[in-house]
């Protein structure tokens, strides 16, 4: 005479079953898994290419710079910022105030972030209601002397002068720089 099963073996006994099926459901797909060599991964689509700025440029840019505004008789704070707006380059002349080397890596920052030159870009805030809050933004500095730097189409960075007299003195030394280099829009 048999006797019952207890609901402890009979449970034991239907995730047993259970299991068993879906070892016998999943038997193919893990044979063909094993018998399949391993596939040869994608190739990546290849990374876009941009020109860069170099440290080197940023220091033949500071080095124009600072000659055009010497030819005016003035020395100069200058900043050079790379693509993603970090700084490359930051250089005063002797005489010119410490004040100088932060406005000039915001100016570069602003005429970077802009894709503009910060003498315009900063008239057009201060006439236009529509452009006025840019003049609210802290990182931005909307003064002369931002100018973008272009190479093959695409923004590579942007210079920053400072302390050159004005803001159209400022302007006018950082356009000298970047147009004997090759680097304006």
């Amino acid at each position: 005479m048999t006797q019952p099963l207890s609901t402890r073996t009979r449970t034991r006994t239907r995730t047993r079953a259970r299991a068993l099926v879906l070892l016998l459901a999943a038997a193919p797909w893990l044979a063909t898994a094993a018998s399949t060599a391993p596939a040869e991964p994608e190739a990546a689509a290849p990374l876009p290419t941009r020109p860069q700025l170099s440290l080197a440029l940023a220091q033949q840019l500071a080095q124009r710079s600072a000659q055009a505004c010497a030819a005016q008789g003035r020395e100069i704070a200058v900043a050079v910022v790379d693509a993603s707006g970090q700084s490359l380059l930051q250089q005063r002349g002797a005489s010119v105030g410490p004040h100088n080397l932060e406005a000039a890596r915001r100016k570069a920052y602003s005429a970077l972030s802009t894709r503009q030159a910060t003498l315009a870009l900063g008239r057009a805030a201060r006439s236009q209601p529509d452009t006025a809050g840019l003049l609210q933004l802290p990182e931005l500095l909307l003064l002369g002397g931002g100018l973008p730097l272009w190479q093959g189409g695409h923004p590579i960075g942007a210079i920053g002068v400072a302390g050159g007299g004005g803001p159209e003195a400022d302007d006018a030394c950082a356009r000298a720089a970047a147009a004997a280099l090759g680097l304006a829009a």
